[in-house]
Formats: C-alpha cells, structure tokens, sequence
C-alpha cells in the first residue's frame, strides 16, 4: 500500500487537490501496480511563515 505525504504552503483550493490526488493516485495504479483503493496521500500544509528560502520568510515575498 503505498503512503504518499505531501508538504505544500498553505493556500491550494480543494479542486486542486481533488486534481492532485487523482493524477498522483493514477500514477501509482500505473506504475507501482498498486490497487487504488490502496493508495493513501496524506497532506501536511505548512504556513508561509514557518519556511524561508534563500534567507527570507516566504510570507515575506
């Protein structure tokens, strides 16, 4: 079964995710050969104001 975890920045639409988790489910069917209903994706949203790149906040951009 696979487990897929996906850290993004807060701020996706549900139709987005209803996008991802389709496409990504669909790849894991394809690829790894697993049974749809076995495949598992977990979102973990991280606010902008707890990542920095480059030595800046994102919600500082």
């Amino acid at each position: 079964m696979p487990n897929i975890t996906v850290e993004l920045l807060s701020g996706r639409t549900m139709d987005q995710r209803r996008e991802f988790v389709a496409a990504v489910t669909e790849a894991a069917v394809d690829i790894l050969k697993a049974r749809r209903e076995a495949v598992r994706i977990v979102f973990w949203e991280i606010e902008k104001s707890d990542v920095a790149n480059g030595g800046t906040l994102e919600s500082d951009k």
